[in-house]
This record gives C-alpha cells, sequence and structure tokens, in this order.
C-alpha cells in the first residue's frame, strides 16, 4: 500500500522543539480528505495517540508505537476506515501525559489511545472523561483506572489481578509440561504504579492457586535505579530456587548483569511484566537473555491476524520481534477504527456507544476475542507463558495458543559459551 502523507498544522505558538517532542505534533498516516468534527464518515477520524517516546519508557512507547506504523495497510485489506494519526510524547512524565491529552483535544482529536504506562494513562483518563472524548487504552493494568464509573474509558488489556491469575495458572502449565517447579522464589518489582497494583495483588491472587513455591522475600526497588547489587545479592541470599519479577526494560538488564557478576543462576526467571521480553533485553545480553518465561498479554500465534501483524512487522521492521506492545496498540487502533465504520460519525458519543457494542472475534491477543463490560474492560482478554529463546521468542502455555515446550531449568549463566 502507498501511503499518502500530509500533515495537520499545529496550533499558532507551537515551537519546533515542542513539535518535536510531540506536544500537539500531528502526522496522517492515511487520508489526505479535510477533516470536520460533525461530519459522518469520509474523512479519516483523527486519532490522538500518546506515548512515553523519551524518558526513560521512551525505548518501549517508541516500540508500541511500531503497531501504529504498520496499522494502515492492514485495515485497508480488513475494509476498516482510514485514522489520521496525531502523535504526542508523554515524556515518561505523568503531569506532561496530562497537558498532552488536552492539547490534542484542544487541536481536533476524536479519540485518544495510549499511553502504556499506569500513571499516565489514568491521567489522560481523566481528561479524557472530563471533555467527553474517547480513550482507548492501548498498555496499562492498574485496576483503579476502569472502576470510577468513566463513559469515555475503554481497556482492552487485562488488569494487574487479571495478568497474575493467568500468570499463576500458566506457571502450573509450565511447570507440569517441564516436569520441574522450583519450592521457593523471591519477589522482586519495580515500585511504579504497575509494580505496586502487581504487588499489592499478590496476596489476593496467589492463595487461589495452590502454588508450589512459597515468597520467601519481597524485594522492590526505584524504577530509575542504576544500580542494583545489592538488590540482587539480598535475594540472592534467601537461597531461593527462582526470581518472580515485575520489571522494566533498564531494570531487566541491570539484574541480569547482576546475576551473572554475582554467580547466582535461578532454576527460572519467571516475569509477569515487560522488560525481559524486550528486543533491546535480548540484543544487548545476547545468549544472556535466554531462558526467562514472561507470563504477561500477548499475541495467539496461531490466530490469522496474529500472522498478518506479525509479516507486516516483519517486513517493516525485519529485526523487531511481534510482542506485546506492538499487539495492544494495534488493536486499540483496530477498536478505534471499527467503532468508527459502526458509528458512521465522529461524534464522541457515538463513537463511545459503538465502542460499548464492540465484538471483534478476528483479532490478535489471546483471548475470544474484543469485547467491552460495563466498566469498559474487555475482561475476556487472557494472557500468555513466553520464553526468551536465541533472540527469538516462543509461546509455551496456554495450550490453545502454544507453538513450543518450555526449556525449564535455564541453562547456568557460565554455561552459555
Amino acid at each position: 500500500m502507498s501511503r499518502k502523507s500530509t500533515t495537520i498544522s499545529a496550533r499558532a505558538g507551537v515551537s519546533r522543539r515542542s513539535f518535536a517532542a510531540g506536544a500537539g505534533a500531528a502526522a496522517v498516516l492515511t487520508g489526505t480528505a479535510p477533516f470536520s468534527i460533525g461530519r459522518a464518515q469520509g474523512a479519516p477520524l483523527k486519532v490522538g495517540v500518546i506515548l512515553p517516546l523519551s524518558g526513560p519508557q521512551a525505548s518501549i512507547g517508541q516500540d508500541c508505537y511500531r503497531g501504529v506504523d504498520v496499522a494502515p495497510a492492514i485495515f485497508k485489506e480488513l475494509g476498516l476506515p482510514e485514522l489520521a494519526i496525531m502523535k504526542a510524547d508523554t515524556e515518561t512524565n505523568v503531569e506532561v501525559a496530562r497537558a498532552r491529552a488536552e492539547k490534542l483535544i484542544s487541536d481536533g482529536a476524536q479519540l485518544l489511545v495510549g499511553a502504556f504506562d499506569s500513571g499516565q494513562s489514568t491521567a489522560i483518563a481523566q481528561v479524557a472523561e472530563q471533555k467527553g472524548i474517547p480513550f482507548v487504552i492501548n498498555i496499562a493494568a492498574a485496576p483503579p483506572i476502569t472502576e470510577q464509573g468513566y463513559k469515555f474509558v475503554f481497556r482492552n488489556f487485562p488488569t494487574a489481578p487479571m495478568i497474575l491469575g493467568d500468570a499463576f495458572a500458566n506457571q502450573k502449565e509450565v511447570f507440569e509440561v517441564a516436569g520441574k517447579e522450583p519450592k521457593s522464589v523471591v519477589f522482586m518489582h519495580v515500585n511504579d504504579t504497575f509494580g505496586t497494583s502487581m504487588a499489592n495483588g499478590i496476596g489476593a491472587v496467589m492463595p487461589k492457586f495452590n502454588m508450589p513455591y512459597k515468597i520467601a522475600e519481597t524485594i522492590s526497588y526505584d524504577a530509575t535505579a542504576r544500580d542494583l547489587s545489592v538488590e540482587v545479592a539480598k535475594a540472592k541470599a534467601t537461597g531461593a530456587e527462582a526470581l518472580l519479577m515485575v520489571s522494566r526494560l533498564n531494570d531487566a538488564i541491570l539484574i541480569t548483569r547482576e546475576l551473572v557478576k554475582q554467580r547466582w543462576s535461578p532454576m527460572a526467571v519467571l516475569s509477569m511484566g515487560p522488560g525481559w521480553y524486550e528486543d533491546q533485553y535480548l540484543r544487548t545480553l545476547g545468549k544472556l537473555s535466554d531462558g526467562p518465561i514472561n507470563f504477561v498479554p500477548w499475541s495467539d500465534p496461531n490466530k490469522k491476524l496474529s500472522k498478518t501483524l506479525e509479516a507486516a512487522l516483519a517486513k517493516s521492521f525485519p529485526d523487531i520481534n511481534l510482542n506485546t506492545n506492538h499487539v495492544f496498540t494495534f488493536e486499540a487502533l483496530l477498536v478505534a477504527a471499527d467503532a468508527y465504520k459502526r458509528a458512521k460519525s465522529t461524534d464522541p458519543k457515538a463513537l463511545a456507544d459503538a465502542i460499548r457494542t464492540t465484538n471483534i472475534t478476528d483479532n490478535v491477543s489471546v483471548g475470544p476475542g474484543i469485547q467491552f463490560d460495563a466498566k469498559g474492560q474487555n475482561d475476556k482478554v487472557k494472557n500468555s507463558a513466553v520464553q526468551n529463546r536465541g533472540g527469538k521468542l516462543v509461546t509455551v502455555a496456554p495450550k490453545v495458543a502454544a507453538n513450543a515446550k518450555p526449556d525449564m531449568p535455564m541453562t547456568p549463566y557460565d554455561k552459555r559459551g
């Protein structure tokens, strides 16, 4: 598909610097027709995509945006209407996220998508609800976001308790297939909004699953930490057999390097968040990246649209593995395009009503499809167990979405050649 591109002019007073930072910057990925808020279909829907494109989460936000880049050609094949993407950068800052949302709406955005991070997404949700503009969350797991009674906020991503529940269920499946199970783990987690939500949920969720291990120690750490040697040493001193992790990218790399330095090779690294499966993690650490099993929202490799998305990503970004960032950003836009097609209007209430009746069964993520309950939450989306193997990612659970068997225990770091 040849992309026609144009640029939505920024409002007066926006400098080149703020444009580059994403403060109201806008680029049309598809379509060149003029826009009018009240028009029925014929013009592309103006979608403000808000992501952390700079700051500590920049690499992940940029990775999410790859899901935006590959969407237009696929949507055209599916017969979906065009979207005009207005790109904004949160700078990995909650208050900036709020300001960017307000600016995008002021500049004419008719629907918002974002923002990977729970804290930033919470701020955007407040703005969207106040302004009456639909907001489709791509990635953010903090439960309170869809517990506020909002009418314009929708999340096609599991909450922290959903992620935890599926993580424990998939861990038990992995242990059964591998014929190995740890008897004790250290739980290490980043202390940001997502990590804290996951930590708070463990006490309530884990007892329901009769796990084979006990948590020997819980260790939290700062998301911007540059040295985690003390935390890893403390974890090693417990004598636990495995690590249970909720991390981001930079800390996952730091922790792995400390495991190697301190000569500790756990039976398994069981990650319940991003970081350990990121392409930068795989490329930076090479053979040392093999082994961690990630219990996360993922694609179902057996679904038709998953194969289409993976092929499109491979064509546009040959060195990038399909992951959560692409899948759920793509699906957030899929929700927007599908709703616009059915609403036949850019009216915010009409769009929100259409999103509320979403029933997409030809999708990418694990589970029966995309629907939203009365709170705006897709409560049917499921998670997978994905293992790092040779610089690639294979799905090892649940069985319905698996394309490989788990390799456990991990090969010790000092025996990887």
